[in-house]
């Protein structure tokens, strides 16, 4: 039986989500305060034509405004220690960092990675799930119509099929990959795209030069 009928009905109409084990059942009953991080945050966002036009090098504007959204509601990136114990031998057991942390839930944002990225999120929820670190995983993606307004944009390029969007990551997910861990995904749909016109655009494009000097500042110091 699904608890996808958990998930508020607003959020459904801008976000594909699917779920691994009840997911939403999980967060809604066990991590209340943490679903109602979630679901706030996924409410407020909006996918600017302005930070999509620009986007390019390391974390891109969509996703550190995404992640400025948690850090402000008390979610960190967390990396566990973590090991398992034969007889009196103890074996490293390592972990992936995550995105965003808080009580017993783990989210990982995968905008524009390349898709074997996915596997290691499962593979680090299932981990993390038999360790008794989390009760449930949720991963942030993009959906794949997605890609009909980055062409529009001149964008096509920086979002090749082999990326993550959700018709990498279902399949993934509906095989198995995150073991027993309970699950929930959403795929940000063009539902959410908003053109912040010229204006916008050149202020972001100012924004991004202005974050290049200040590294060269900070790389030219650092010599």
């Amino acid at each position: 039986m699904s608890t996808l009928h958990i998930v508020p009905d607003d959020l459904h109409g801008l976000y594909h989500v699917r779920e691994w084990r009840n997911a939403a059942g999980v967060l809604f009953t066990a991590c209340p305060d943490e679903w109602k991080d979630i679901v706030d945050v996924l409410r407020n966002f909006q996918l600017l034509r302005s930070e999509v036009a620009i986007e390019g090098g390391a974390l891109s504007p969509i996703s550190q405004r995404i992640d400025k959204a948690f850090r402000s509601r008390g979610w960190v990136s967390k990396k566990f220690e973590t090991m398992i114990t034969v007889d009196s031998t103890n074996y490293s057991s390592p972990t992936h960092l995550v995105d965003c942390f808080k009580g017993r839930v783990a989210l990982e944002l995968e905008w524009n990675n390349k898709d074997p990225f996915f596997d290691r999120d499962l593979n680090n929820f299932r981990l993390l799930f038999e360790l008794r670190a989390i009760d449930v995983g949720v991963i942030l993606t993009r959906a794949s119509e997605l890609q009909t307004i980055f062409k529009k944009l001149g964008k096509g390029s920086s979002y090749g099929n082999s990326t993550t969007h959700h018709e990498k990551l279902w399949p993934r997910l509906d095989g198995g990959g995150g073991g027993g861990c309970p699950i929930l995904t959403f795929a940000i749909t063009p539902n959410l795209y908003i053109d912040d016109g010229e204006g916008a655009l050149e202020a972001a494009r100012i924004a991004r030069e202005a974050r290049r000097n200040r590294l060269k500042r900070i790389t030219l110091d650092d010599l």
